[in-house]
């Protein structure tokens, strides 16, 4: 029995081009590793060379469906990553971009548009400019994993990111349901966007309070746990939807909730496998996503073979224009201008952000496949029987800003910041070794437990407390010179042992009391950095890099026989005790 024979024509289709955009997606991320460029250009340009393929199979999924297969994930994955300090320290910036950017860029761009074409009716102008306003939040995660930029910088646009989708989908509904049904209601649309949104938040909350407990029952479980942490941001869209409310925004809330909750109910396994879980399957829809918008090329221009393609490309470089020069001119002067101002108000003397950071940040407005889908999500017809303004004008404008924003810009991203001189600040490496330092000095202080000081096998208790002193020490060195060393560079050392036939043997009894104290040990080390996070002095992407190696060591610990990690302590270690 074959393949073919199980499967109708169209699923065998949708098969075959899915498994070949996987495998096209791991060539073209090596590809973008080894040409150094951020690999979402790469695979918008790789779709778009694979649409010329003669012969390949053509799948088309609706739009909402697209949706909803990849932006809740996506989202969700880019909220459970986000520092919730970073958060409320740069809320001001993100919130002024994600909402008042938007609706600037907006308007901005339906002026343009209705200037250049007449069948661009203000609804229809408006819808386009919510489509094209919102950097895409793949995108810019996709790209500033892959840059060393400072703190500041990637906080706010990966926090403009996640938020700014939502402003955009009110925005688009309303002016959808305008052009539609001919009506708009400045009152109601005000009243939807204030209710969907503080809706989508709440029950977003509430969808992450579930999760938690839920997770507290499958705490020692990884595959349910995993089968879990894949559905929420579904529910959560889902629910919010349902009811009214923003999916966008609930997503979020109820990642930043997970990511702050979770952890801490949850072992040190189970930890291991989702965070695994999500890296893989955030590649995968980041690598689709990035190709689907390149193989959508041809559908649409056969869709506009009526229109003259020299006037189509002209439109859509003015607006493309518009889109990258407004957001310059919106967040140079508006940055200066907010900051001047609430310093005035709180009476404060903080510095202004530097031009070049600023500057920076006007460059990244990339867009990506949330506006491509939106764009295919426009209504064929209105009310009235008649086709909808400008459907296929506004669909070719939106893949070329795409196009061009993700290309033009998303290429010159690292070149720019080089330019503008700027690089990794040393904060996150300071905040690595602070947390390090505090993990293995708590580790030290469970040694003094009573329980633990009174081992009947103190040579076990020597060894630990003199390899966590040397750690100690190695780590108050780096908090003091945080530019002499990456903060990663010794990431594996909690659990990096020697080859078994270069150790000493230890025997039975030795080997369980090790794995007695250094699982309490590691229990305090979890507790101390859990500690920092919540008391805001580490932000939480640097506790869960601390907190995945401390999970491996556990696992290692569970799984093989403890051997010492430098040959020469074992014998001065052990021995003393005998």
């Amino acid at each position: 029995m074959t393949i073919g024979s199980l499967l109708s024509g169209a699923a065998l289709a949708a098969l075959e081009l899915i498994l070949l955009l996987l495998a096209v997606s791991a060539g073209l991320r090596l590809v973008a590793e080894r040409l150094a460029v951020p690999y979402a250009a790469v695979l918008v340009v790789g779709g778009l060379l694979l649409a010329l393929v003669p012969g390949l199979p053509r799948v088309t999924l609706p739009p909402d469906v697209l949706f909803l297969i990849f932006i809740p994930p996506l989202l969700y994955s880019g909220a459970i990553a986000y520092p919730l300090r970073d958060f409320r320290r740069e809320f001001g910036p993100i919130l002024r971009l994600s909402v008042v950017m938007v609706l600037v860029s907006t308007a901005a761009v339906a002026a343009v548009a209705h200037a250049l074409h007449p069948s661009f009716t203000w609804a229809a102008a408006i819808a386009l400019g919510a489509i094209i306003s919102p950097p895409d939040p793949v995108a810019i995660l996709s790209i500033m994993r892959s840059l060393r930029m400072p703190r500041e910088i990637v906080s706010i646009l990966e926090g403009e990111g996640l938020l700014n989708d939502a402003t955009a989908l009110v925005t688009y509904r309303l002016a959808v349901a305008a052009a539609v049904t001919g009506a708009f209601s400045p009152s109601q649309a005000a009243l939807q966007f204030l209710l969907g949104g503080g809706g989508g938040i709440a029950i977003g909350v509430l969808v992450g309070v579930i999760v938690a407990r839920v997770h507290r029952v499958t705490r020692r479980v990884p595959v349910v746990a995993n089968t879990v942490s894949l559905l929420t941001p579904f529910a959560s869209y889902l629910l919010a939807d349902l009811l009214g409310a923003s999916g966008v925004l609930a997503v979020v809330a109820t990642g930043l909730y997970a990511a702050r909750t979770v952890p801490k109910v949850i072992g040190a396994e189970t930890r291991v496998q989702i965070y695994g879980t999500w890296t893989v399957v955030t590649f995968i829809l980041e690598s689709l996503v990035f190709i689907l918008v390149g193989l959508e090329l041809p559908n649409i221009t056969r869709a506009l073979d009526r229109l003259p393609l020299s006037t189509l490309l002209g439109e859509a470089a003015v607006v493309s224009l518009c889109v990258v020069l407004v957001r310059i001119a919106w967040v140079m002067p508006s940055t200066y201008i907010f900051r001047i101002f609430f310093r005035w108000l709180r009476g404060s003397h903080e510095p202004l952000p530097p031009w070049r950071s600023v500057f920076f940040i006007a460059w990244a407005g990339l867009r990506g496949g949330d506006s491509l889908v939106l764009a295919l999500s426009l209504p064929l017809l209105t009310a009235s029987g008649a086709r909808f303004p400008a459907r296929e004008q506004i669909i070719f404008i939106t893949f070329c800003v795409i196009f061009i924003t993700l290309v033009l810009q998303g290429t010159t991203l690292a070149s720019v910041a080089r330019l503008l001189g700027i690089g990794a600040d040393e904060e996150e490496a300071a905040e690595d070794a602070h947390a390090r330092l505090a993990a293995a000095e708590a580790g030290l202080r469970m040694l003094d437990e009573p329980g633990i000081a009174s081992s009947q096998y103190p040579e076990v208790v020597r060894y630990l407390r003199q390899r966590h002193r040397q750690r100690a020490r190695r780590w108050a060195a780096r908090e003091a010179e945080p530019h002499e060393g990456e903060s990663g560079d010794v990431a594996h050392e909690h659990f990096t042992v020697a080859p078994s036939h270069e150790a000493a043997a230890i025997d039975e009894l030795r080997a369980e009391e090790y794995r007695r104290v250094r699982s309490a040990m590691l229990g305090a080390e979890q507790r101390a950095i859990a500690e920092l996070r919540d008391n805001g002095v580490i932000a939480d992407d640097v506790m869960r890099r601390i907190q995945r190696d401390l999970d491996l060591e556990t696992l290692l610990l569970e799984t093989s026989e403890p051997v010492i990690e430098t040959v020469s302590e074992v014998p001065s270690a052990i021995n003393a005790g005998r």
